[in-house]
Formats: structure tokens, C-alpha cells, sequence
């Protein structure tokens, strides 16, 4: 019995590490394909594909015109997911997301409602600027991102798989906004700083988006092969070393907690930042083209995962501390 089952477990690895050699190829040719297109921004990308093959949602940061959206656009083409865009206005209504029933006369003269689905109807939206809506209708996204359907006039629509959101904020125009309240900041896998390319990388940018011909995106995965990955990211083994640095990062960012850090923070992250991380490292891994995550994964991963999932004490922030100088320290500790 003990050999059978051994026997067993062996294949069983067998099949993933096969699985995951195919499947390794294709996210990093999914990876030298958006690098194609959007220039200066390795980190950004990698952050984002490795929120998408973790099935999750990211939030991107940064000021206008640092090629967001054009990211989006390339992620739908490359992954072949269909990809909408919502411009998020204070004037925004729910049913301009979620769709609206509308009422139609049949020629035979009977009445009835028909569902017209929104823009939340898609495998990949982009959500611009989704701290300019009114709380009423960021909800109404964040509900869709938690439970993957909507309700409108009490019937259940279930949205497409795979579905992710990839919401981007404005760090600087806070007037007129409407900011994430803390629950609605955890839907989020990771938040992705966006930051200004670098002297080579703007060159490249000149030249390509100003000539003749701009570099067109080129498909290299499907749908189906996307949600292939995913479930291969949740079956990738995860050595009791990586759990251990998990629980430690996380537990040690929470108020209270034994780290000398405790003090400074005001409310820390919850579980789901556990999940998040367990997740995020083996995707990573996966893209690196290994099949099991290490510490490194951990501590690389550890500021976007945590990041929006914190906030310091009055004290702390009176004092200069900041969320990432904390998340560098508490590192440092694990690492």
C-alpha cells in the first residue's frame, strides 16, 4: 500500500513539473511579449502578470501618462482575454458598470425585462482612476471583484472566467476623490507603483510611439491556457521554510506584535495578505521558470502584497516613519 501510494506521488509530481515546463514557457513568452510593447517597466509588468496568474486584482499607482492603460490593452491582446475599460467619473452610476434591465415590448404586444450586461462583463477591465466614483460605486465593482457576479433586480449574473480588475489611482489630484476605504483596498492582490522610466528606456519610448509604425502587441497565450496556469500556480509545492517567512512577515506587521515595528502600526494586514503572499510567490517562481517559490519570492513580493493592507500610528507618521521603511525593516528581520 505504502509503494502504491508513493508510486503515485511520484507521478503526480511527474505530471506537475511537466505541466509546469509548458506552462512556464508560455507565461515568460507572455512576459518578452508585453516587454515588447511597453518599455521601462520590467517590475510594473512582472507585478502585474503574477497578479493575474494568482487569479487575482492589482492596483496600479502613479501619475498620468506612464503607459497604465496601454498595459491593460497589451495584457488583453497577449493573454488573449477580453479586455474593457471603465473611465470612473464622480458621476458614475452603478448600473453604468454592472448593466441595467430594460424593458422590451414582444410584437405580440407582451412586456418583459431583458438584462443588458455592463462593462464589468469582460475577462480583463480596466478600472481608470476608480477613486473619482462615489462609494456607492466602487462597491459595486468591489462586490463583482470578491464574489466574481453581480445582482441586478434580484437576479444573479455570474461574470466570466477568468475575470480581473486592474484599477489605477492618481497619487497626487486628491481633490474630488472619493479614496479606497481599507476593506475595499484588501480585493486587492497587490498594489503596483508606477514609476518614470529611466533615460534608455523613455528614448526607446520616443522613437517607438512617434515614428511611422508603433509596435502592435502579438498574442501569446489563450484564455484557457491562463486558467491552466492558474491552477498549476495552486498545485506548485510550497517548502515549510517559505510558509514560515509568510507568517512571520505578516504576523509581524500587525499592531502589537513582538516585532519592535508593532508599535508603529495602527491596523495591519489580515489573512488574506497571507493568501495573497502564498499565492503571489508561486507565480512568481512560475515565471522565473522555477517550480517551487523560496524566501527571496517572499521578501520580493512582501511591499506590494503588504502595502495597502497597512496603515502607521499618528505617532509613527509624526515621527517620519513610512508604510515601506517599516516593510524593509520587518523584512530584514526574516531575510
Amino acid at each position: 500500500m505504502g509503494a502504491a501510494s508513493g508510486d503515485n506521488l511520484e507521478q503526480l509530481h511527474d505530471m506537475i513539473v511537466r505541466a509546469a515546463e509548458t506552462t512556464a514557457v508560455n507565461v515568460r513568452s507572455a512576459k518578452a511579449a508585453v516587454s515588447a510593447v511597453i518599455f521601462g517597466q520590467d517590475r510594473v509588468i512582472e507585478h502585474a502578470l503574477i497578479t493575474v496568474l494568482s487569479g487575482g486584482h492589482a492596483l496600479l499607482v502613479g501619475v498620468p501618462g506612464l503607459a497604465k492603460t496601454k498595459l491593460v490593452d497589451t495584457l488583453g491582446v497577449v493573454l488573449g482575454l477580453d479586455a474593457k475599460r471603465i473611465q470612473f467619473t464622480p458621476d458614475l452610476m452603478p448600473s453604468d458598470i454592472l448593466g441595467s434591465e430594460v424593458l422590451e415590448e414582444s410584437p405580440g404586444g407582451k412586456r418583459s425585462f431583458r438584462f443588458i450586461p455592463g462593462p464589468v462583463f469582460a475577462q480583463l477591465l480596466m478600472a481608470d482612476e476608480i477613486n473619482r466614483a462615489s462609494p456607492r460605486t466602487q462597491s459595486a465593482l468591489l462586490q463583482a471583484m470578491q464574489e466574481q457576479h453581480v445582482t441586478v433586480a434580484g437576479a444573479r449574473h455570474d461574470l466570466p472566467k477568468p475575470f480581473h480588475v486592474l484599477a489605477t489611482q492618481n497619487p497626487l489630484e486628491q481633490e474630488g476623490t472619493y479614496p479606497l476605504p481599507e476593506a475595499q483596498l484588501d480585493r486587492f492582490l497587490m498594489e503596483i507603483d508606477v514609476d518614470y522610466p529611466d533615460m534608455d528606456a523613455e528614448r526607446r519610448i520616443l522613437f517607438d510611439t512617434t515614428g511611422a509604425e508603433e509596435t502592435k502587441p502579438k498574442p501569446a497565450m489563450t484564455s484557457d491556457d491562463l486558467i491552466s496556469a492558474q491552477r498549476l500556480v495552486r498545485r506548485l509545492p510550497v517548502g515549510e521554510s517559505v510558509i514560515e517567512a509568510i507568517l512571520a512577515l505578516v504576523r509581524s506587521a500587525r499592531p502589537g506584535s513582538e516585532a519592535a515595528e508593532g508599535r508603529l502600526i495602527a491596523w495591519g494586514p489580515s489573512p488574506r495578505a497571507s493568501q495573497a503572499l502564498m499565492l503571489a510567490v508561486r507565480a512568481r517562481a512560475l515565471l522565473d521558470g522555477r517550480y517551487a517559490p523560496s524566501v527571496d519570492d517572499v521578501l520580493a513580493l512582501a511591499e506590494p502584497v503588504l502595502k495597502h493592507r497597512m496603515a502607521l500610528s499618528f505617532a509613527a507618521r509624526a515621527d517620519g516613519e513610512t508604510v515601506p521603511g517599516v516593510i524593509r525593516r520587518l523584512k530584514a528581520r526574516v531575510g
